[in-house]
């Protein structure tokens, strides 16, 4: 049986998905965009900041679910350029301690409010 996970704290679904379900101890969070839930806007910088807010965005419900970072399994990171790659490299890796997840990353044209990076994740018990 699934069970949809949501919280204040990330950005409100702005289409007819979740935030999350979990099913099976597995824990599905869409794909999370920098913004701010508080304001509903991007937050302002380029893609550092971009890609903190997504992680803040991705703690909250992981947070709602009682789990944490350590708890991903496998993310997939959308760039609206790859040459934002580096820079979203950077901060991605300073949100891990250990053991990285597995991750694609991938080149998307168009993402959603134009944003330079959207991130969703795979997490379990």
């Amino acid at each position: 049986m699934k069970k949809v996970i949501s919280t204040n704290n990330a950005p409100a679904a702005i289409g007819p998905y979740s935030q999350a379900i979990e099913v099976n101890g597995m824990i599905f969070i869409s794909g999370q965009t920098p913004i701010d839930p508080l304001t509903g806007e991007l937050v302002s910088g380029g893609v550092k900041e971009q890609t903190a807010q997504c992680f803040k965005n991705i703690r909250a419900i992981l947070d709602e679910a009682k789990l944490t970072v350590e708890n991903i399994v496998k993310t997939t990171v959308f760039l609206g350029d790859m040459s934002y790659f580096a820079d979203m490299n950077e901060v991605y890796a300073s949100q891990f301690n250990g053991a990285f997840p597995a991750r694609s990353a991938i080149a998307a044209k168009g993402l959603p409010k134009n944003c330079m990076v959207e991130i969703e994740v795979i997490a379990i018990r």
